[in-house]
């Protein structure tokens, strides 16, 4: 029976004491996990991006089966948390710089060949990140995030996570995205290819994005997440809220603007060291 069949089998299992034969299976999957054999989302061959039910249902099994236990590093440094998502195993065979502070990947994860890590930085289940992206200091990488090639998550960037529903495809950024200092990017948003997003700007569901190099607007749909095309430069913005009292009191709304498209000159603004590596 394939991997995906034996874990939606156990995930439909009424609550109760699981055996060391499912404990066996589910390390089974957080392997393939680990490897980026399967991932919680995947691209369509026509770009377009859909979660993978079957992998989250696999990642909530993990808590329910999991007991809470202790994983101190030392008496006066404490920490607690489920047996089944402990940090994941990393060695110097994986080609993975984490340099020392303090920063934390979760079990479940895969990190590829060629990834930094900056301190404090954490990397939480499900996510997927590819070859030579750079994940600052302070940022984080949320449960089933998916993270492209050479992305810069820059200082105290959030990619947020998503675990339920099951269906609902997670933040993906693609590859030779640049996301600036403090950026916050949540609620199944889609950053397409070489985006940059400045440093500050926050992108949610109910977050229009207002593209004046295309006369148009972006914003989530019943159907369709929030979705940044390729190449867009977003800076924060605002506009102004009508109606007596927002006119009254001066008020404005914040709203991310596509000012231009990459170009030459922003190539040469975002261009990343290959020797920071």
């Amino acid at each position: 029976m394939l991997l995906r069949e034996r874990i939606e089998a156990l995930a439909a299992r009424p609550e109760g004491q699981f055996s060391a034969e499912d404990r066996s299976l589910f390390d089974e999957f957080k392997t393939a996990l680990n490897r980026g054999e399967i991932r919680a989302a995947v691209r369509d061959s026509d770009g377009t991006w859909r979660a993978n039910s079957w992998v989250k249902q696999g990642i909530l099994l993990g808590f329910r089966m999991g007991q809470l236990t202790d994983m101190s590093a030392s008496p006066h440094l404490r920490f607690f948390d489920k047996d089944s998502y402990p940090a994941r195993p990393t060695t110097i065979a994986d080609n993975v710089r984490i340099v020392p502070g303090g920063s934390s990947i979760r079990d479940g994860a895969y990190v590829a060949p060629g990834v930094v890590c900056m301190p404090p930085m954490f990397i939480n289940v499900g996510a997927f990140v590819d070859e030579g992206t750079m994940i600052d200091s302070h940022a984080l990488v949320g449960s089933c995030a998916q993270i492209g090639k050479r992305v810069h998550l820059s200082a105290a960037a959030q990619i947020g996570g998503v675990l339920e529903p099951i269906g609902a495809v997670p933040v993906v950024i693609e590859d030779d995205v640049l996301v600036g200092g403090g950026c916050g990017v949540y609620e199944g948003t889609i950053v397409h290819e070489r985006a940059v997003l400045a440093a500050g700007t926050i992108l949610t569901g109910s977050t229009p994005v207002y593209d004046l190099a295309r006369d148009t607007i972006y914003q989530r749909t019943a159907d369709a997440p929030l979705e940044i095309p390729a190449g867009a430069v977003v800076v924060p913005g605002s506009r102004s809220v009508r109606g007596e009292r927002g006119v009254a009191w001066g008020l404005s709304l914040y709203a991310p603007v596509i000012v231009k498209y990459r170009d030459e000159k922003t190539e040469q603004a975002v261009q990343l060291e290959d020797y920071l590596r």
